[in-house]
Order: C-alpha cells, then structure tokens, then sequence
C-alpha cells in the first residue's frame, strides 16, 4: 500500500514532465506559434517606442528653449531602442536566418548595446547628481561614460569582424561572455550609483513630499535596472555553455518571448511610467544642456 502510494505521485510527475517537454518541442517547432510569439514581440516593442516618443515630444513642447538634455537623450535612445527591436522581430525570418551569420550577430546585438547605452545615462545622471551634493569633482563621469562606451562598441566590433572572418564556436562563446560582462558592468553601475543616492536621499534631514517622490523614484528605477541587467548577464552567460537555452534564434520562440519581456519591455515600460513627469518650465541647476 505505501510503495503503490509513492510510485503513483511519481509516475504522475514523469508523466507530466513528458508532456511539457512534448509541448515545448511542438511550440518551438511550430511556425504559427514562432510568428505569433515574434509578431507579439513586435507589438510590445512597438508601443513601448511609441510611449517615449510621445513622452520626448512632451518634453521638446514643455521646454522648447533648451537643448538636448539628459532626459531628452534619455528618451530618445528608448525611442531608437525599442523600434529597432520591434523592425527585427517583425521581420525575423529575414533576421534569423540572414547571411553572413556575422550580420546577424550585428543586427541582434547591436540594439542592447543601445539598451546598455541608454540607461547607463541613467547612471551618469544619478552619479552627478550625487557628486554635486557631495561637493566632488564631477567633470570626469562624462568622460568616463563616453570612454565606457566606447571601449564596449570597439571590443564589439572586434568581435564581429572575428566571426566575420572565421565563425566559429570559441568566437561565438567569446561574443556571449562578453555581453555578459557588459551587463553585469550595468548592474554594477545601478547597485553603486543609485544606491549612493538613495541612501543620501533617506539621510536627508528635510522630510518633504518632492523627497518622498524622488527616493521612490530612484529606489524603483534602480531595483527594475539592476534587477533586469543582472538577469541579462546571467542567462546571456548560462547561454554561452547551454544549447538549449541559445537565445536569437527561430527555434526557441517561448525563451526569447520570456527573456525580451524580463530584461527589455517590461523594465523599459516600467522605468517610463515611472519617469514621466515633465520638467519643470523654469529649468533648475540639475536640468540642462548636455555640453
């Protein structure tokens, strides 16, 4: 009575694992459900690059006398952002199946070295921010940024003349370890920057209503940033090792469908709704002119 009572759960369990690997492999082997899930993706994309546009006309309206500041550049990297991603899923047989592979690699990686461009802004933004309170220097975090950026785009771009001239598994493997780290550098940016800022904003000894709203601001933005870098770094890395888990490819529609949704759409959706109030008419020392 109590081995037929342990067998039964588990023969129950085997079956059940059976049928959603069984469901799984249909998934990914089906063309309908490949393009309803890429298609979708495209929608998700699409709107969420039309709500930053919307917003970043709102802004131009709300202050037309300035230049291009943070929050306007901002804005407009998430534009570019997430319409380019919303073109490529709307077109992935093209895409996932283009040739030379390298141009392939250039069209899919090249839109979250954007993503990684834009919201590191975000931290350049909150380390000024914290430095000018502090009473630090703060005329080397630009160039730190841009020295960043570069550095990233140029080892990206050795990366792809490698896989241009000899694709390979070592090079490819190379390509993912270093998305990797170039997530986890984000992460680590947030976890420092906006962490520094929070802290200094619970400190502050003046409790107003605008505080409160700042310290849910940065609290919220840092946690959705690092939280959806760091499951970048670490699924772009188990990748690099496990075939079964390779994303960007026709295959695997429900994982890329699950992966976009966490560590693109949904933060970028999110980050916003939380950053949609305008800036003030009359601007204030924090909102100028990127120089």
């Amino acid at each position: 009575m109590t081995d037929s009572s342990v067998v039964m759960p588990v023969e129950m369990a085997q079956i059940l694992a059976t049928e959603m690997t069984n469901w799984w492999e249909e998934v990914n082997e089906s063309t309908q459900w490949q393009d309803g899930i890429f298609f979708a993706l495209c929608g998700a994309y699409a709107l969420v690059s039309a709500i930053a546009l919307v917003q970043l006309v709102r802004i131009q309206m709300r202050v037309p006398e300035y230049g291009w500041t943070t929050q306007k550049v901002f804005h407009l990297m998430n534009f570019v952002v997430n319409g380019v991603r919303a073109v490529l899923f709307g077109f992935h047989h093209q895409v996932f199946l283009v040739h030379p592979k390298a141009l392939c690699w250039i069209l899919l990686d090249l839109p979250g070295l954007l993503f990684f461009s834009a919201y590191t802004l975000l931290v350049l933004f909150w380390a000024e921010i914290y430095h000018q309170a502090r009473s630090l220097p703060t005329d080397k975090l630009r160039i730190t940024y841009i020295l960043v950026n570069v550095a990233v785009y140029l080892a990206q771009v050795v990366i792809w003349v490698c896989i241009w001239v000899n694709d390979n598994s070592t090079v490819e493997l190379v390509g993912k370890i270093f998305m990797s780290v170039v997530s986890f550098i984000a992460a680590l940016g947030f976890l420092l920057y906006g962490g520094r800022l929070f802290i200094m904003l619970r400190r502050f000894p003046i409790e107003s209503k605008g505080r409160r709203k700042k310290l849910h601001e940065v609290g919220s933005v840092t946690a959705i940033c690092f939280t959806c870098f760091l499951i970048r770094c670490i699924v772009v890395g188990v990748s690099a090792f496990d075939r079964d888990l390779t994303l960007d490819v026709l295959d695997h529609p429900v994982l890329n469908l699950i992966y976009y949704m966490v560590v693109e759409v949904l933060p970028s959706a999110l980050v916003l709704f939380i950053l949609r109030k305008l800036p003030p008419k009359r601007v204030s020392a924090q909102y100028h002119p990127i120089q």
